[in-house]
């Protein structure tokens, strides 16, 4: 009998033993498809067409770093004070942290579904028992109802047992969005960046704009008055006095244009640093010199940290977390609850030895039937997971569009500024050749009239093709991910303030 006591001990014993690595396993699997990152789009081009720069895929990690200060490579003071200040006060940017930080809070709710949890409480009631209910209608207790006082102290614990991994697939997914998010934050950041950029160089442009029409009106009046003083000498006639009026008068009507469209960038450049646009008062200088010239021969890198992205490759990583999720629910769901405390009906006895109770034990649930609610949670599952690979893929789609666009229209606006230039000289000079043979007698007064309006016209067209490479400097290191701060493979010596070039 003892021997037979024994052996079956030591078969229960070894029957744990192979349990327990049984459960094991079955805890380190979980169901549903682990993640991979499809291909971005079917054939990948290994360099851009306009530069010799190479693609890198997306990685959240990278692209969810700061960017540091690309601005600083336009070498603009009161520009990196204007990026400063949109930092520390952008609100679009506080509302994308507070995003953030939301997302981290909830990967940390899912986080929290791997532990056990654990409840106090504590209760104090008097309660009088129904006369009529089963023990006080039988025996000595038959028609009495018992009055008395009930306090208890329970501790209550419970453990839902990760079987199938869905918990798990629920704290991959929190995790990846919140991946996302934290890339969505970069991304608005470098929006806002970007946008502060490029409505400060079009400010600058504008008043360059502004300066030279300005000047065109003073060299306008002075022409009006030397023509009516030729023509009260009798070298010129009202015709010509008509012509320097009209251009005059012409030059006069642009300016409140430029001024609004001024004004609108200056409460623009406001909202973006998030002051109030009557108490914003930007230090004003016209645009001039050359914009930094992004060459081929960039890093590598730089596309693998465009923030939108990456908030798209860990949408996908979510979305696939999910249909693991949905998929768990077609399982038992075990869980390990136990409860221990005191009871008594005197508060003098609630914490003695004889008062105290407890209870443990597991449950399992398997839902049955409820009408296709899982294999439909499954489906949708599945159809956001789609969905997400095709964002995916369409974002890298025009990334690479936008830069490639952006190169473009680098090339393009520099070889538009260096013929517009050569037009500028050519109107300055023939208007210089004008004026003086006009002096001499030599021609109408139309001619000058006509030099004049062709080299303000090309005056004003070289400023704004050169702001427009500024912009399109700010776009194309945006279409890179912000991450161009290591300076450029070459850049003119003078900055956007520089003098050496008209």
């Amino acid at each position: 009998m003892r021997r037979e006591r024994l052996l079956a001990r030591l078969l229960r014993r070894t029957a744990a033993a192979a349990l327990i690595p049984a459960l094991l396993a079955t805890l380190s699997c979980a169901v549903g498809p682990d993640y991979r990152r499809p291909e971005a789009v079917a054939r990948m081009p290994e360099r851009f067409e306009g530069a010799g720069v190479t693609w890198r895929r997306t990685e959240p990690a990278s692209a969810a770093m700061p960017k540091g200060p690309w601005w600083e490579v336009f070498g603009d003071p009161e520009l990196n004070r204007l990026e400063s200040e949109a930092a520390s006060a952008n609100q679009d940017l506080r509302a994308a942290a507070a995003r953030y930080a939301e997302a981290r809070a909830s990967a940390d709710v899912a986080r929290s579904g791997l532990f056990p949890r654990l409840a106090a409480a504590f209760s104090a009631t008097r309660q009088q028992d129904s006369r009529n209910r089963p023990l006080s209608t039988t025996g000595e207790a038959a028609g009495k109802g018992f009055t008395y006082d009930n306090y208890t102290v329970p501790f209550d614990a419970g453990y839902e047992v990760d079987l199938w991994g869905r918990v798990r697939r629920q704290l991959q997914g929190a995790r990846a969005s919140e991946q996302a998010s934290a890339a969505d934050w970069q991304g608005v950041r470098l929006s806002v960046e970007a946008e502060v950029a490029a409505d400060y160089f079009t400010l600058r442009s504008l008043l360059a704009e502004e300066r030279a029409l300005a000047a065109s009106v003073e060299a306008y009046r002075k022409s009006l008055e030397l023509t009516r003083n030729r023509r009260e000498a009798g070298l010129s006639s009202d015709l010509d006095v008509a012509q320097a009026e009209t251009l005059l008068n012409a030059a006069l009507a642009q300016q409140p244009a430029l001024e609004e469209a001024r004004l609108r960038f200056v409460h623009a450049l406001a909202v973006l640093v998030g002051q109030s646009a009557p108490l914003f008062h930007p230090d004003e200088e016209a645009l001039a010199g050359d914009p930094p010239l992004i060459r081929p021969g960039l890093p590598s890198t730089l596309l693998e940290r465009r923030p939108d992205v990456a908030a798209a490759e860990r949408r996908m990583a979510a979305a696939n977390a999910a249909i693991g999720a949905a998929e768990a629910a077609f399982f038992p769901v075990l869980k390990l609850g136990g409860a221990a405390g005191f009871q008594s009906i005197e508060s003098g006895t609630l914490l003695s030895a004889p008062s105290r109770f407890w209870a443990v034990g597991p449950s399992l649930a398997l839902p049955l039937f409820e009408g296709g609610q899982r294999r439909a949670g499954v489906r949708s599952a599945k159809a956001r997971y789609d969905e997400t690979v095709a964002l995916y893929r369409q974002t890298v789609l025009k990334a690479f569009a936008e830069v490639e666009d952006d190169l473009a229209a680098q090339r393009l606006l520099e070889e538009q500024y260096e013929r517009e230039r050569a037009a500028y000289l050519s109107a300055k000079r023939q208007l210089e050749l004008a004026e003086e043979r006009y002096r001499g007698g030599l021609v109408s007064y139309l001619q000058v009239t006509s030099a004049q309006s062709a080299a303000q016209a090309r005056e004003q067209a070289l400023a704004v093709v050169r702001g427009e490479r500024y912009v399109a400097a700010v776009s194309l290191i945006k279409a890179l991910g912000g991450s161009w701060g290591e300076g450029p493979a070459s850049a003119p010596p003078d900055g956007p303030s520089g003098r050496n070039r008209p």
